[in-house]
This record gives structure tokens, sequence and C-alpha cells, in this order.
């Protein structure tokens, strides 16, 4: 009997041992490295590569948000404009509308989208690129297509008081290629694009 406790005893207090070093290694030190790996090569991206104007944050470049007139849920002209949003560009929200292709809700909201893009760009429907009409499978994607971004141009120049040629510059010059020249498609940063115009109009 006193063999068979203390044997137990032996191996219990083997795996409060085990427990405690596991603890401390995966639980502590291990997330303490990683953390001081991530501050030290990759400080911007570990601490949400946030985006800042005068001193003060204004908004995350890989997160999306509205450009919508304050205090209402209206795109305002003066700005260039994201995809639409299932989540409201919520980061605490993300996902896609989970709707099919061919399914007659999905079918209808990019319908009426399509027209009210076209509408506020003053272009016709057949130029509104995809990405203007359907959100990303996050919700939160911060990037346009340079053809959404493209038929934005006159009405962002004419919204503040620009040239189209100083808009569409702006827009070459924040149009990123393909990622090591073959994954993804081109595409535009609307934070930084924004950032970039509001500078421009500024000094005009």
């Amino acid at each position: 009997m006193n063999t068979s406790f203390a044997s137990s005893a032996r191996m219990a207090w083997a795996a409060l041992r085990m427990l405690l070093v596991l603890t401390v290694v995966t639980g502590i030190a291990y997330p303490l490295l990683v953390t001081g790996i991530g501050q030290v090569l990759f400080n911007d991206k570990a601490n949400g590569s946030m985006v800042e104007v005068d001193g003060k944050e204004i908004g995350s470049k890989p997160i999306g948000q509205s450009w919508n007139i304050k205090g209402t849920d209206k795109p305002d002209p003066k700005w260039f404009q994201g995809r639409p949003s299932n989540s409201g560009y919520d980061p605490l929200t993300t996902g896609s509308s989970q709707l099919g292709a061919s399914d007659p809700t999905l079918v209808k909201n990019v319908k009426a989208a399509k027209k009210q893009v076209a509408e506020f760009n003053g272009v016709p429907q057949s130029e509104v690129p995809k990405d203007a009409v359907t959100g990303s499978a996050s919700a939160i994607d911060p990037d346009i297509s340079p053809a959404y971004a493209d038929i934005q141009v006159e009405r962002v120049a004419e919204n503040n008081g620009l040239t189209v040629a100083q808009v569409q510059k702006l827009v070459d010059d924040h149009t990123d290629g393909r990622t090591l020249g073959f994954m993804g498609e081109p595409h535009v940063n609307v934070l930084e694009l924004n950032i970039a115009l509001k500078g421009l109009a500024a000094k005009s």
C-alpha cells in the first residue's frame, strides 16, 4: 500500500513539474520570444501598421475604413471610396455575406450597387469594375483595383478643386504591382491614397 502510494506521489510530482515547465516554456518564454522578434524585426507590422498624420493615428494600412460624409452613411464625394463592406469595416465582425454567385439577393444587390457607383462617379455602368460592387471575404479589404480608382478620378478632382491630371498622377503613384511580380493583382491602398489627396488639396 505504501509502495503504491509513494509511486503515485512520484508520478503526480513528475506530472506537476512537467506542467510547470511547459507552462513557463509555452506560456511565458515562447510568447515573449516571438513578441520580441516581432518588435525588433517587424515593429510596424507587429503594432498594426498604424498610419499617422500630424502625429495622430488615423487608421491601419491593412484595414479598410468608410469614407462617408460625417454623421451619415452616404459616401463623401471628396474621397476615394473602398470596396463595399458587409460589416461596415468593423474589424471585430469580419466576414463575407456568404451569398453564392447565383443567389438572387446577391444579384439584386450587385445590380443596385453597380447603378449607384456609376451614378456617383458619372460613368457608364459598363465601366464599373467588380470590386466596386462586391465585398471581399474579410469585409475590411483596404485596397481597390486601379480600374476602380480610375473611374473615381474625375469626381474626386472636381470636389477637391484639383485637375484630373493631378489626381490621376496620385492614383498612378500609389498603385502597387503584383506581390513578388506574380502573386495577386495590382492594387491601390485607399487610406494612403486619400492621405496623399488631402495633402495635395491642402497645397492648392
